[in-house]
């Protein structure tokens, strides 16, 4: 095998594939990076982990096709390191030789035949908005938990029907959900599917803007997802699509709405939670006209801030995690935040100008 190939290009498709690299693969070969170099002057970076894979084809001046797998993390750290000039891989023996400028590199290659076999890709459901879609998953899976004990909670729950996309997490406190427009291949199709949040976000990260992302799956029955967007593809497994019923928690008949400034609350809160040890809640006092926000740690230090708050219902005094607090703000995207209320004890629904984001969360209880 032997090609040449620019370095950014090289280096993104690189890194696309090496999301999907096993931290602590099962067995060796899963470390690996599959590079197929067609006579046609594709190039194809391939690497899987049994529950997703990641593949990636570029264009490449091949003068000698072939296959080679080799260490994946360490051409990902050499490949990042280079300086711009093209990048000539060639296998000789029983290594694949990178040179770049003056600089030289051989890396031991790995037996390709027992190499596994990637997914096939799932039938065509329909595309996306790659913007859009990427935004949506930063916004929800803020609220997916890291606890592999409870699958269900570490997942974002997919459903489509008709023209409608809706994602959410949920890690028990709280409660993401987006709303979007999509088009399906077919007008019937529909599905509830429940996708691993981490892998969905680092694919999401790296959509390409002003590009549509095509989303794969044959059905409620498929046990696999997938993405394509401009050369770039994905796979993963799903989890159990048991999941809660979110879209109910949603709604119910606030008593109170308090509506504030998105960003000077938010720097509010941050100035306020520097004194607030870990767990420790940060209190919002509203009253017509203000809110308060405050915020103490034992006898060592205190702070309190008053922002101006519209408020229709009566005055309201609740506490929240200041961090989740937060991670609902940034995913607005609007100037002015609405916060509904029914009751102190109860979950609180925060919302922007438009409602295709919204956002619940569970107070914290206070003691006095």
């Amino acid at each position: 095998m032997r090609f040449t190939i620019d370095r950014d290009v090289l280096a993104d498709a690189v890194a696309w594939a090496a999301r999907t690299l096993p931290a602590r693969p099962a067995i060796p070969i899963l470390a690996g990076m599959l590079i197929d170099a067609e006579d046609t002057g594709e190039l194809t970076l391939s690497t899987f982990d049994y529950e997703a894979s990641g593949r990636v084809t570029v264009e490449a001046t091949v003068t000698e096709p072939g296959r080679v797998l080799v260490p994946g993390r360490l051409l990902t750290e050499i490949v990042r390191s280079l300086p711009p000039q093209p990048v000539h891989i060639v296998t000789s023996g029983s290594e694949a030789v990178l040179t770049c400028g003056s600089a030289e590199f051989g890396l031991l290659t790995m037996p390709v035949e027992d190499y596994p076999e990637l997914p096939k890709m799932p039938a065509a459901a329909g595309t996306v908005d790659s913007e859009v879609f990427a935004a949506a998953v930063a916004q929800v899976v803020v609220a997916s938990s890291r606890d592999d004990t409870l699958p269900m909670l570490t997942g974002v729950r997919v459903d489509i029907e008709g023209t409608t996309m809706r994602l959410a997490c949920t890690d028990r406190y709280r409660i993401a959900a987006r709303e979007l427009p999509w088009a399906p291949a077919r007008p019937d199709f529909s599905v509830a599917a429940v996708v691993p949040a981490r892998t969905l976000a680092d694919t999401a990260k790296s959509l390409r803007s002003g590009t549509l992302t095509e989303l794969a799956m044959a059905g409620a029955a498929d046990s696999l997802i997938g993405l394509t967007c401009g050369g770039r593809r994905m796979t993963t497994r799903l989890l159990d699509d048991q999941f809660i019923d979110y879209r109910s928690r949603l709604t119910a008949d606030w008593a109170a709405r308090a509506q504030v400034a998105v960003a000077p609350f938010i720097e509010a809160i941050k100035r306020v939670a520097l004194v607030a040890d870990r767990g420790t809640p940060l209190r919002l006092a509203f009253t017509q006209g203000q809110v308060r926000v405050r915020a103490a740690t034992g006898d060592a230090a205190r702070a309190n801030e008053v922002l101006p708050a519209e408020l229709s219902g009566e005055d309201l005094d609740v506490a929240f995690n200041p961090q989740f607090l937060l991670d609902g703000l940034a995913g607005i995207g609007s100037d002015v935040a609405n916060l509904d209320f029914t009751a102190p004890s109860r979950p609180a629904l925060l919302t922007g100008q438009t409602d295709d984001f919204r956002y619940l969360l569970m107070p914290i209880r206070l003691s006095g």
